[in-house]
């Protein structure tokens, strides 16, 4: 069983002063052949976290658990872990066969015949068949990357660990590679721990996504379950292009009360908030919509000023007509709608979209609901 467990997990770098936390009491729970990816600014601790669980960092407190055994103390290579790199770590003096085969020859007692027809079926799978007699320096970023999945392969692993590993390729291919990511954990069924800064790819590829920020996990959930109901305004602010508006706000009465606009709430979403008055109000750049000339609790006149045209969709930057310039949100139209900068229009935040948090702490009180 490829279960792997982080209990209490914690990472301090010492330094003059008693020490840096890069990993702050971390607990993840990941079932047999998930694709978790963890995700997080620069910074945030997440390949400090996967190079504990590698057994390339030692661990300052908490435990990490494969198949149920603990393997704190377990070097690297007994681990039955295979890591993918962003560099892709190839020997450049080997063939593309001969670096797939090494860590079988280095640290099994399989036999040639056994580790070429593990080589073998590898690159058929990852399509890299007809380069096996090849160099590194002969092949493309795309079948470097594939020659480093498939030497992790070859091992048969309990977890797959991989540390951005498509940071170094273009943007087609890397939308092409994430596609046969996928394809490749639903046909291996290996659990995999992914970790990456780019929100597209926590978004598209994870079973369910590990948000950090300072060294500390902030949500674990599905890629919709972070996007729709968000765990306090970081992960709402991190998840999602372009990012959540946010806007402080006061509660008074039924009424969130800004500096330049007021905005009613039904009593459902009051009992959310309970007896919280400083607030953040926060809304989706999707779910503004333009009004037209109709008007209500939730609709509000704005200024237009700066329109970035997507094709399929225009992305718009607008201001409270109330509001000094330069104070700006963001609402995402369809590309067909015709917006200029300096219109007035009349957009609608309805109530049925809006999240809001705490404005002390951050935490989420009141998301939108996910249709079932």
């Amino acid at each position: 069983m490829g279960t792997l467990e982080l209990d209490g997990v914690t990472k301090v770098f010492p330094d003059g002063d008693g020490g840096v936390v890069a990993v702050d009491d971390v607990d993840i729970e990941m079932r047999d052949g998930e694709f978790l990816v963890v995700v997080g600014p620069s910074g945030c601790g997440k390949s400090t976290t996967l190079r504990m669980v590698a057994g390339l960092e030692t661990i300052s407190d908490g435990e990490i658990r494969l198949a149920g055994q603990r393997v704190n103390d377990v070097k690297p290579q007994h681990r039955d872990i295979a890591m993918v790199f962003q560099s892709y770590a190839l020997y450049p003096h080997m063939t593309v066969k001969g670096n797939m085969a090494f860590g079988l020859e280095e640290s099994t007692d399989l036999s040639d015949e056994e580790i070429e027809t593990r080589v073998a079926d590898a690159a058929e799978t990852m399509g890299i068949a007809e380069l096996l007699d090849r160099k590194p320096a002969d092949l493309s970023g795309g079948q470097r990357q594939r020659v480093a999945l498939g030497r992790a392969i070859v091992r048969d692993p309990e977890v797959f660990l991989m540390d951005e590993p498509l940071s170094n390729l273009d943007a087609k291919l890397r939308s092409e590679m994430r596609t046969e990511l996928q394809r490749l954990q639903d046909e291996l069924e290996v659990t995999t721990m992914y970790v990456t800064h780019d929100q597209t790819e926590a978004m598209t590829m994870g079973d369910r996504i590990a948000i950090l920020n300072a060294g500390e996990l902030q949500q674990v959930a599905t890629p919709l379950e972070c996007y729709h109901e968000p765990a306090n305004r970081f992960v709402a602010g991190f998840i999602g292009d372009p990012s959540m508006n946010f806007f402080p706000v006061e509660r008074d009465d039924e009424t969130l009360v800004a500096d330049v606009f007021d905005y009613p709430l039904s009593a459902s979403t009051l009992d959310d908030v309970g007896a919280v008055t400083d607030l953040t109000l926060g809304v989706r750049p999707e779910d503004i919509s333009l009004a037209g000339d109709s008007a209500g609790d939730h609709t509000f006149s704005t200024v237009v000023e700066v329109v970035e045209p997507m094709g399929d969709e225009n992305t718009v930057y607008l201001r409270f007509a109330d509001a000094p310039e330069g104070e700006t949100f963001i609402a995402t139209v369809g590309g067909l709608q015709q917006v200029s900068a300096g219109d007035e229009i009349t957009v609608e935040i309805p109530e049925e979209t809006i999240h809001l948090f705490d404005g002390v702490s951050g935490e989420a009180v009141h998301n939108r609901e996910i249709d079932e």
